[in-house]
């Protein structure tokens, strides 16, 4: 072996002997929380407008549907009431308004259009249980036959209550 072979082995050596050095290390854990509460949200987009449009005389009922979104957190019972709206007195009133006349209408939790959909909790609401997803809920509208006021758009503005 000559003198340059001693010296690139002796090199080779020693950065054999710097790469099997091992690094220090630390470490330690970093907490993350969140608390979660019981809560319900009917969302900003929804309820979607039950608009049951244009009609002539109302000699016949005028079906609608109209859908209610809520989130809940998950397994938080709630439930969904609808009030009697700016017109009506109960839920067996609604009324839409214009200057003074009147359609009445009503809202119903079934698709066959038989339970009203009401306002008190466990009577006349619609219950669930919430899965942390927004949760879709059809709002059945019916205005029934009735004498056929002066032409006009009438509106009624009826309040959505999430019971949690």
């Amino acid at each position: 072996m000559n003198i340059s072979s001693v010296g690139v082995l002796a090199l080779a050596l020693s950065g054999l002997a710097a790469s099997n050095a091992q690094a220090a290390t630390a470490t330690a854990n970093m907490p993350v929380t969140i608390t979660i509460q019981n809560a319900c949200n009917v969302s900003a987009v929804a309820p979607t407008t039950l608009a049951f449009g244009t009609q002539g005389p109302l000699t016949a009922n005028v079906d609608q549907t109209s859908t209610i979104t809520v989130t809940c957190t998950n397994l938080l019972p709630y439930s969904v009431g609808l009030g009697f709206g700016q017109n009506g007195t109960s839920n067996t009133t609604r009324k839409m308004a214009l200057a003074g006349n009147f359609v009445a209408y009503q809202l119903y939790s079934d698709a066959a259009r038989t339970t009203v959909w009401g306002n008190t909790p466990g009577t006349d609401t619609v219950a669930g249980t919430g899965n942390g997803n927004a949760q879709t809920l059809t709002v059945n509208g019916r205005v029934p036959a009735q004498t056929t006021p002066a032409a006009g758009n009438y509106a009624d503005l009826v309040a959505v209550t999430v019971n949690y």
